[in-house]
């Protein structure tokens, strides 16, 4: 860690007393992308302000450091342009600091000009339904921050020994769980997934995910890009329902541009015949990725001794334009570990 970040238990003291203000001194709350962006732009914009950065984790760089999957070195490249940031002369990091417990948000507007709060959501969003609180039911933040490395996770535990597990939500980040859930562990090796996550998914037993979202194709939220590489994926194969998708080939001249190539992709794999390389990867695959569409969770079922998920009840949906509507009927999904983003 270079020498403009410090890991402090508290912010320092000459920094709160200050009373003589020379230039202007702006505190940001928060060492994410939106934290080091705001500094940037002061930068640019003032020659004399100051800007502190205040972190609740004892490192810089928030959802670029625990968000952005291991096997995605690329899309961490944003740091070296945070750590030019860092560098100047005006900036200061202050790590190991908790808004309202080590210094309140009083104490700061008292001691800076502005103060900026540019993090994130600190606690999940519940779903609100019966069973989230079992055992192997996990949320976005967590389950992503226990492969990624965020201190406190690291005795997260997945149960990763059962076939089957169900991801609620279809965005990238969604993707991104699957894809290292079936990523052969030899290629994650090469990657910078943290070694406790690395061992838990040597002795992974699951073959087979199901990205769950409650509207249809149309409305998927991740990208071609992270689509192609699970098509891709070396020993899993794809799964995707005919049904979803022979009407949306029909209307192929509808769909908009910015949507298409993304479409087209989902529709050549779940209607063509695979390439030839393509067919004897997945007729020999050990592993399968599904997308399962038009279902809302509605409760999450516990096995026999209630130790654990076994399986997430679902309302099957129906479209009326982009909204989804129940039908009335349910669906079961047997599972042993559930991640939601939604």
């Amino acid at each position: 860690m270079m020498s403009r970040f410090s890991s402090v238990p508290f912010p320092l003291r000459r920094s709160l007393a200050t009373t003589v203000v020379r230039n202007p001194q702006i505190a940001i709350i928060g060492s994410g992308p939106a934290g080091f962006y705001t500094a940037q732009q002061i930068f640019k914009g003032h020659e004399t302000a100051e800007v502190d950065v205040y972190e609740r984790l004892p490192v810089p760089f928030g959802l670029v450091r625990f968000g952005i999957a291991p096997d995605h070195p690329d899309v961490k490249n944003c740091i070296s342009t945070f750590n030019q940031i860092a560098k100047n002369r005006r900036f200061r990091f202050f790590g190991n600091v908790n808004i309202g417990t080590d210094v309140n948000v009083e104490e700061l507007r008292k001691a800076y000009s502005t103060v900026v709060f540019a993090y994130g959501a600190a606690d999940d969003k519940m779903l609100g339904i019966p069973g989230e609180d079992l055992k192997g039911v996990y949320s976005a933040r967590s389950f992503v921050a226990w492969y990624n490395g965020l201190p406190g996770l690291e005795t997260l535990n997945p149960n990763l020994d059962t076939d089957s597990v169900v991801v609620l939500g279809q965005g990238n980040v969604a993707i991104d769980v699957a894809r290292i859930l079936l990523t052969p562990v030899d290629i994650l090796r090469t990657t910078d997934i943290t070694e406790h996550s690395l061992a838990s998914l040597c002795k992974s037993r699951v073959k087979r995910v199901h990205v769950v979202g409650r509207r249809g194709p149309l409305q998927v939220s991740f990208t071609p890009a992270e689509l192609r590489e699970m098509v891709k994926l070396p020993d899993c194969r794809p799964v995707f329902s005919k049904t979803n998708f022979e009407e949306i080939r029909q209307m192929s001249q509808e769909i908009p541009r910015t949507r298409k190539r993304l479409t087209e992709l989902m529709v050549k794999t779940a209607l063509d015949e695979p390439a030839p390389e393509d067919s004897a990867r997945w007729t020999n695959a050990r592993k399968e990725f599904h997308l399962n569409f038009l279902r809302s969770p509605s409760k999450f079922l516990p096995n026999s001794d209630s130790s654990g998920v076994k399986a997430v009840q679902f309302h099957i949906n129906r479209l009326e334009g982009d909204r989804a509507i129940s039908t009335g009927q349910t669906e079961e999904l047997q599972c042993g570990l559930v991640s939601i983003y939604i």
